[in-house]
């Protein structure tokens, strides 16, 4: 099985900078967790921007349906940033064959203190293990997009029912 990882940017991939106390998206960080987690599956990283997710609109969405729609693989983790994660699911609902599942980090990956790996891990057993249909996998829990949001106050996702 061969998956597909998209990445957008978002907070998961930010990178800061000293000398101008500001961060900004960098480089796409999957391929270094993977290793550094000795990751044996075969996949194809595909990055389409480095945006924070405040900044993606509805063309940035078609582009990312567009990149699924068009991926030879049926398994597709996207890394995206957490503001307008539940957002962009919603949008990619609907795709016949694919198993899409998105993730990001409340804090950057290359901080020592971090949700990047685990929310990776979570999202790479997800989207090998569910079947057709769009996901958000944060914090421990794999949600139908449709029915998930930020929870900014606690810091979390929740189901949209809450």
């Amino acid at each position: 099985m061969k998956v597909r990882v998209i990445t957008t940017g978002g907070t998961i991939d930010k990178v800061y900078f000293d000398a101008t106390s500001d961060y900004e998206v960098g480089e796409p960080t999957v391929p270094h967790v993977f290793r550094e987690a000795a990751v044996a599956m075969e996949y194809e990283l595909e990055s389409l921007f480095r945006k924070d997710s405040l900044e993606i609109n509805e063309g940035d969405r078609r582009r990312i349906r567009e990149a699924c729609e068009r991926s030879p693989e049926a398994r597709i983790l996207i890394t995206h940033g957490t503001d307008t994660m539940a957002e962009t699911a919603e949008f990619l609902t609907g795709i016949p064959g694919k198993t899409i599942v998105l993730t990001g980090a409340l804090a950057p990956a290359r901080f020592r203190v971090t949700d990047a790996i685990f929310n990776l891990g979570l999202a790479l057993g997800a989207v090998q293990s569910k079947g057709e249909g769009v996901f958000v996998a944060m914090n421990g829990t794999v949600f139908e997009a449709g029915q998930v949001r930020k929870n900014r106050e606690q810091g979390r996702f929740e189901s949209a029912d809450v």
